[in-house]
């Protein structure tokens, strides 16, 4: 539970008249993305719903049921927080932000590649195209959309292609635990060799290429991989 000095405002106004919670601001975002990942209960710092919460000034019993239509404050936070908004202090937005520009920008280096060089564009790159685009990073807005939204105005700014790369990877034995690991969520089939050596196919976005392959050399330095 998070401590009321770490702790942000949600507010939802219904009827003329504020209804707040004192949330977590950083379980909030994750929460947002996955209702089911955390108990709606761990989001708050105290248990109570404030019509100023600063003031301290709560909401009668027949004022929670009229606008819930429920007394259950599991119920009526998740309310609040999904159809409310969160008041981040300057520097908590800014954080927040910063992450999850930094997230974005991430998953397009990691998925796409400039078509002419066929090789990841570098990250300043797209951060450079992302400013230029003057796209405004939402701290609660669920990643995925913002990075479609992100690519739409990057592609008239620099060249994207959202490839697939199929690679076949030979493992020795003694280091299947250890490169299994980096493989084994793009492994399409595999098999062990005679020798004990550990033969996989996967497939990954062409643009990550480069950063797995350096990943699982310094795992296995005797690996071999080929494009296939």
């Amino acid at each position: 539970m998070v401590s009321l000095d770490d702790a942000v405002i949600a507010r939802f106004e219904k009827f003329g008249k504020k209804f707040e919670l004192f949330v977590d601001p950083d379980k909030v975002e994750i929460w947002k993305n996955d209702k089911n990942s955390i108990e709606i209960n761990k989001l708050l710092a105290i248990e109570d719903v404030f019509h100023d919460a600063k003031d301290g000034e709560r909401p009668t019993a027949e004022t929670l049921e009229k606008v819930f239509e429920t007394l259950n404050i599991q119920e009526i936070a998740a309310k609040i927080i999904s159809d409310g908004e969160i008041q981040l202090t300057a520097s908590q937005r800014k954080k927040m932000v910063e992450m999850k520009r930094k997230q974005i920008i991430q998953h397009i280096q990691y998925n796409a590649i400039d078509p002419r060089t066929k090789t990841p564009h570098p990250l300043t790159r797209i951060e450079l195209a992302l400013e230029q685009s003057r796209y405004s990073v939402d701290p609660f807005k669920k990643l995925e959309i913002q990075i479609k939204e992100a690519i739409k105005l990057l592609k008239p700014l620099i060249p994207l292609s959202f490839e697939n790369t199929r690679m076949a990877f030979r493992i020795s034995g003694k280091h299947y635990g250890a490169v299994s690991q980096l493989l084994r969520e793009y492994k399409e089939k595999d098999e062990w060799m005679p020798n004990g050596d550990w033969v996989c196919v996967i497939e990954i976005p062409s643009g990550m290429k480069s950063d797995l392959i350096s990943k699982v050399m310094n795992r296995d330095s005797g690996a071999e991989y080929k494009d296939i």
